[in-house]
């Protein structure tokens, strides 16, 4: 019985590890071959700095980022207000008129497909431009496009934070004689704090490399770091878009770490919290 016990975990380990390797080979590769002294990203030509060099001289690449990261914090930001009285909604009140209308809309996002929803956002934009002449296709469209998806993915993280939550806390807190404004901010905020940072780094990342419904929906002038690599890999690769990549795998990496790192933090200072209440008590 532990013979085939050792198979079957050799087995999965042999799996998790395979897979690893097909996630993130591709994504060493291209990081390690920015690094390439050769124009030809396939041909290793030596070891060099020049393509980063030349990235921080080329203004469109760089007003590019500025956009994509400017649209990405906005597009976070407003998706988790959004999604969370979205969530708050669809756990705290239980029956209202429409509810399974409100539910359907909140979550359609997640499963229409990106292109269905960027040409239908096309339309609509361009019917109420004719309309009253606004608004103009660029930062506007895109940031609206990426809300719409965003505070799907936002309400559906916050909403499972909410079902778990215990809600004694809160009627305690109005039996002390909190009012409404304070039980949210003192009580339930605090407790889906991890949940709304959760939301904010997940439509950060869905924002930043969007690329289907931001073509639709941008104009002149307003052209993103995703869709400007796909511009420029359709008329060739060279190692300048290996550093474009290389950066932005490190900057969501850096995100993405001291996003943990925080919640981690704030964890166990909760924990810590609660044990020093049960003590007291």
């Amino acid at each position: 019985m532990e013979a085939a016990g050792g198979r079957v975990s050799n087995f999965g380990r042999f799996w998790l590890i395979a897979g690893y390797a097909f996630l993130y080979i591709p994504i060493l590769t291209l990081i390690i071959y920015s690094f390439n002294d050769s124009k030809m990203v396939t041909l290793w030509g030596g070891f060099t700095f020049k393509w980063y060099g030349v990235l921080a001289e080329d203004k469109e690449v760089l007003d590019a980022l500025a956009l994509s990261l400017k649209l990405a914090f906005t597009t976070a930001t407003s998706s988790v207000v959004l999604g969370m009285l979205g969530a708050f909604a669809m756990v705290r009140y239980q029956k209202f008129f429409g509810r399974t209308m409100f539910s359907a809309h909140l979550t359609a996002p997640l499963v229409v497909p990106e292109v269905i929803t960027g040409l239908s956002l096309l339309l609509f934009f361009v019917m109420l431009q004719r309309a009253i002449g606004w608004p103009e296709r660029g930062m506007f469209t895109i940031w609206a496009g990426h809300t719409s998806v965003g505070m799907a993915y936002a309400a559906v993280v916050i909403q499972s934070r909410l079902l778990e939550m215990d809600k004694s806390l809160e009627e305690a807190a109005q039996d002390l004689g909190c009012k409404p404004f304070q039980v949210f901010y003192l009580i339930t905020l605090p407790m889906i704090g991890q949940a709304l940072a959760s939301a904010w780094l997940l439509t950060f990342t869905v924002s930043l490399d969007d690329v289907v419904a931001t073509a639709f929906l941008s104009g002149p002038g307003s052209t993103t770091l995703p869709v400007l690599i796909l511009s420029r890999a359709k008329l060739g690769l060279n190692p300048t878009i290996n550093a474009i990549a290389t950066i932005t795998v490190a900057v969501v990496a850096v995100g993405v770490m001291a996003g943990s790192l925080w919640m981690y933090k704030q964890e166990k200072r909760r924990a810590a919290e609660q044990a020093a209440a049960y003590r007291d008590g």
